[in-house]
């Protein structure tokens, strides 16, 4: 046959050669007929018997994923036994059974596609994310009703895993010495397809749609993961192109893999911080294991968006303390509740706004609901006696806020002192700088915060008036924009002249054609994905000076006015 090329999302760079393997009745797909019964009891006891057997079988996946993917992938089967006692899907499950006197099994499949469609329609990709696991809890609970035998998935042989989406517990049931890549059908850079390709360095594309095809089975395909391309029957042109492709990228992986306990140096001397961003506590095994000089974002709006109810100060303070002993000195920037926008919580209450980015959220929900800020400053402050933890607060736009903040934050201090609880006194105060507003009087802000980080996600969005969670506008949504760069200089410059510190944590600092341009403007640290730390750390190593200031002066630096 003739060579066939799909075009999915690629979510881990790489190259990958060999036959094609489908793995069959994935993807959370089960048959159901409803059904009327009369004995209701007998119903919602099946169901208890279900959920017992499924903890027994998640707590096996988690001792195997534990072993072999590490504690990261493993929490997910703790997250489902903790779904299988959620009591909004039990509710409905039971409620269903007795409302309508039909069976378990209908019941069951009614709470799935209720609660996987309710998680599909969110804007935020995490909680889309969720979709998958309310399937896969609820397709457990089903086979085990039927008496079919959970999730068997062999291969005999090296191949390239290909499915509609693998579900956990069919992806941790593979046998990963035995695997070369993972193509799907559907799938996003939050399934769990994409979250262990990345765990264990294997090229992977997904969302490739109808287009892969069950009949491609055992064929010869490439997978190349950087560029989001399947290869069904390639020619030969294809494979030299692309075997010399991998052998720069295996090159570039193991030169990478030198900088580790480096100094990020650029040749003239220049030194910059690299750190990584981050959801929650899982996420530091990558950190670690890519060699990041810190923590530059904590995303704490997670533990909220994880919880059923406002999580306590205890809850919070054993993910700070987790963080800040794993970091072992090295600094962790925790930004404070993030919520608002696309991340919508629903035991906030929020009201429905017509322009939540522009809403209440963030910084304004914090100052306007003392309690929920409070809690969150105790256990952060608690937290920096064991480790060095900075506080970050989004969304300011004024220096009254920051004194608002300080207040708060002074409040928390004089109740710890009295409680006789330690705390880092000097404990660093920053704000995000990711609105125009923000930028525009830096000089006013950096003369009362112990540093700045530039979201350049939002600080785009607001510059240019785009909405970046529109699809349609994406084709004007332009990072690159000089307004933003400007900026970028005007709070940098007006950082230093009040000899505070300036990061970015935003996408645009993983952005390697930007590097140079970082540097010259003399920012002083970037944060990135966990697995892009290597990449912008060699990119600095090899930046040079001249460059730097030639590419500022072109682009930032104001000209002179010629005399008439």
């Amino acid at each position: 046959m003739a060579m066939t090329k799909l075009i999915g999302k690629g979510v881990f760079d790489g190259i990958a050669f060999g036959k094609i393997k489908f793995i069959k009745n994935s993807g959370g797909h089960f048959d159901v007929t409803k059904t009327h019964v009369d004995n209701i009891g007998e119903e919602i006891s099946k169901l208890e018997n279900a959920k017992k057997e499924a903890v027994i079988q998640l707590k096996a996946l988690y001792d195997k994923a534990l072993k072999d993917v590490g504690e990261q992938n493993a929490m997910i089967f703790e997250i489902h036994q903790m779904m299988l006692e959620d009591l909004d899907f039990n509710d409905y499950i039971v409620d269903t059974i007795k409302g309508e006197n039909v069976n378990v099994e209908y019941a069951i499949y009614t709470a799935q596609k209720y609660f996987a469609d309710m998680f599909l329609s969110m804007d935020d990709d995490y909680m889309k994310g969720r979709a998958t696991d309310v399937k896969d809890v609820s397709k457990r609970l089903l086979q085990i009703l039927s008496g079919v035998e959970v999730n068997s998935v062999e291969v005999d042989e090296k191949v390239i895993i290909a499915a509609d989406d693998l579900d956990p517990s069919e992806t941790i049931q593979l046998d990963k010495n035995k695997i070369l890549g993972f193509v799907t059908r559907k799938g996003s850079d939050n399934s769990h397809t994409a979250i262990l390709a990345r765990t264990m360095n294997i090229p992977a594309v997904v969302s490739l749609g109808k287009e892969l095809y069950d009949n491609y089975d055992n064929e010869d395909v490439i997978v190349d993961g950087s560029k989001g391309i399947v290869y069904i029957d390639p020619s030969i042109e294809v494979i030299e192109e692309l075997k010399k492709e991998k052998e720069i990228k295996d090159d570039k992986r193991r030169l990478l893999e030198q900088l580790k306990g480096k100094e990020n140096i650029t040749l003239d001397g220049k030194k910059i911080d690299v750190f990584a961003n981050i959801g929650n506590t899982s996420d530091l095994e990558y950190v670690i294991q890519n060699d990041a000089g810190g923590v530059g974002l904590f995303r704490s709006e997670f533990i909220y968006l994880e919880c059923e109810d406002y999580p306590s100060e205890e809850e919070q303070f054993a993910k700070y303390k987790e963080v800040a002993k794993k970091m072992d000195g090295k600094t962790v920037v925790i930004r404070t509740l993030d919520i608002g926008a696309d991340k919508q919580v629903d035991y906030f209450k929020m009201p429905k706004e017509e322009n939540p980015a522009m809403g209440v959220r963030a910084i304004r929900i914090c100052l306007t609901r003392k309690t929920i800020f409070k809690t969150q400053l105790r256990a952060l402050l608690r937290a920096s006696a064991f480790g060095k933890i900075a506080i970050m607060f989004p969304m300011i736009t004024c220096t009254e806020e920051i004194e608002s903040i300080k207040k708060v934050v002074d409040e928390c201090k004089e109740e710890l002192d009295n409680e006789m609880i330690t705390y880092d006194k000097d404990i660093q105060l920053g704000i995000m700088i990711e609105t125009p507003a923000a930028a525009l009087i830096s000089d006013k802000l950096a003369k009362v915060v112990d540093f700045f980080s530039v979201g350049t996600n939002d600080l785009t969005q607001y510059t240019e008036a785009i909405d970046r969670q529109n699809s349609n506008l994406s084709e004007f949504f332009n990072p690159h924009h000089l307004a933003i760069l400007r900026m970028l200089k005007i709070a940098t410059d007006n950082a230093h002249k009040e000899g505070i510190w300036i990061g970015i944590c935003g996408e645009l600092a993983s952005d390697l054609s930007l590097t140079e341009l970082f540097l010259a403007i003399g920012i002083d640290e970037l944060s990135v994905s966990p697995s892009n730390v290597l990449p912008v750390s060699y990119t600095h190593l090899r930046a040079h000076e001249t460059g730097r200031n030639l590419v500022c002066r072109l682009l930032l630096e104001k000209k002179k006015k010629k005399k008439k």
